[in-house]
């Protein structure tokens, strides 16, 4: 049994080095003809990269010929199945434009904006991808709208819409604790207009009033109260939009200190006036 399976396996190493010295040799001295069968004999065995540099060595010889259409598919495909996702994007988009009446077309347009999906990076990145992805995506779901791929493409667009809204949020969260608090007002305020059913929206609300308590809690005189009744604004809108809110204990508390700060700091702008009309 032991020699069976050393012989099966020197068997399989044979074999393997074999298809290796064939597909070097077609390679590097083989007709365009020959290369183009191999380079789909790899794409076939899921083999893409080798079946990628011989696509790219063959696609100037079959420019405007019928199989480069096939071509063109394979070798998105050969950079998607090999996750390189900028790249199958693309040459996916490219095909799409290039071949508008392909059977392929719906799949090369699903697969292009799968790969922007794909390419998009963690939220705290810039975020160009995710936008370009958005754009394909949506194009996709009003282009092929009963496409049996809108439910993988709408998944999709949530999870991306999702990682738009959390870096928008973690934005505005790093303003506040770097005590820029009116940047993260505004950031707080672009994010719930931007993205009306955000799932961040209650806690944007209470970081908001936070962030307003604490700009009108250590304003300058001539600014204080104005911003001191902004911040119980902040605090009212966050008792209406959530009653049952568990942050609203702790800001009971802080709007307890700013009515407190809203009758002294009246009092004290009350008695300066009086000692600059001499009163």
């Amino acid at each position: 049994m032991q020699k069976m399976k050393k012989t099966v396996f020197i068997f399989l190493v044979a074999i393997s080095f074999l298809s290796c010295s064939e597909y070097q040799k077609v390679l590097n001295k083989g007709e365009v003809a020959d290369q183009y069968k191999m380079a789909i004999k790899m794409y076939d065995a899921k083999k893409y990269n080798k079946a990628i540099t011989l696509f790219e060595k063959i696609t100037p010889s079959y420019r405007a010929k019928p199989q480069m259409e096939r071509i063109q598919f394979m070798i998105s495909d050969s950079y998607y199945q090999t996750k390189q996702y900028s790249l199958s994007s693309y040459y996916f988009d490219r095909f799409t434009k290039n071949y508008p009446k392909s059977t392929k077309k719906e799949e090369a347009a699903f697969l292009s904006a799968q790969s922007y999906y794909l390419d998009s990076p963690v939220y705290s990145l810039d975020q160009k991808t995710t936008h370009e992805a958005l754009i394909a995506l949506q194009n996709f779901i009003d282009t092929y709208p009963n496409s049996d791929k809108i439910e993988e493409a709408n998944k999709s667009v949530k999870e991306l819409q999702y990682k738009l809204e959390k870096k928008a949020f973690e934005t505005a969260k790093q303003y506040y604790h770097i005590e820029d608090y009116i940047a993260s007002i505004k950031s707080f305020e672009n994010l719930m207009a931007d993205y009306l059913g955000t799932s961040f929206r209650e806690e944007a609300i209470y970081y908001r009033f936070l962030a307003s308590y604490e700009l009108g809690m250590n304003s300058v005189l001539h600014k204080k109260e104005k911003r001191l009744k902004d911040a119980v604004k902040a605090y009212e809108k966050l008792k209406r939009s959530y009653p049952e809110s568990d942050y609203l204990k702790e800001s009971d508390k802080l709007l307890a200190n700013l009515n407190k700060e809203i009758t002294s700091t009246t009092k004290l702008i009350a008695t300066l006036k009086n000692k600059q009309n001499g009163l």
